[in-house]
């Protein structure tokens, strides 16, 4: 059985307790697109979409880099 990351809740977390630098710095180094959209979604439930604009563009330039194919793989 898979266990459920914590990641998006810590994140959270750390926007909830006013540190936005530091929440995004975590969102630069995101471990997969799965924990930057439960991310996002948390973000919409719980009303705070648009309150850290900055953090928004973090998400969804880090979704992006995440989702696209990678150009060079090793063989």
């Amino acid at each position: 059985m898979a266990r459920t990351s914590d990641w998006a809740n810590k994140v959270l977390a750390l926007l909830k307790g006013g540190n936005s630098r530091a929440a995004i710095e975590q969102i630069k180094v995101a471990p997969s697109v799965k924990d930057l959209k439960a991310l996002q979604a948390a973000l919409i439930v719980g009303g705070l979409k648009g309150r850290w604009p900055t953090v928004d563009v973090a998400v969804a330039d880090n979704l992006d880099a995440l989702s696209a194919p990678r150009l060079h793989r090793a063989p």
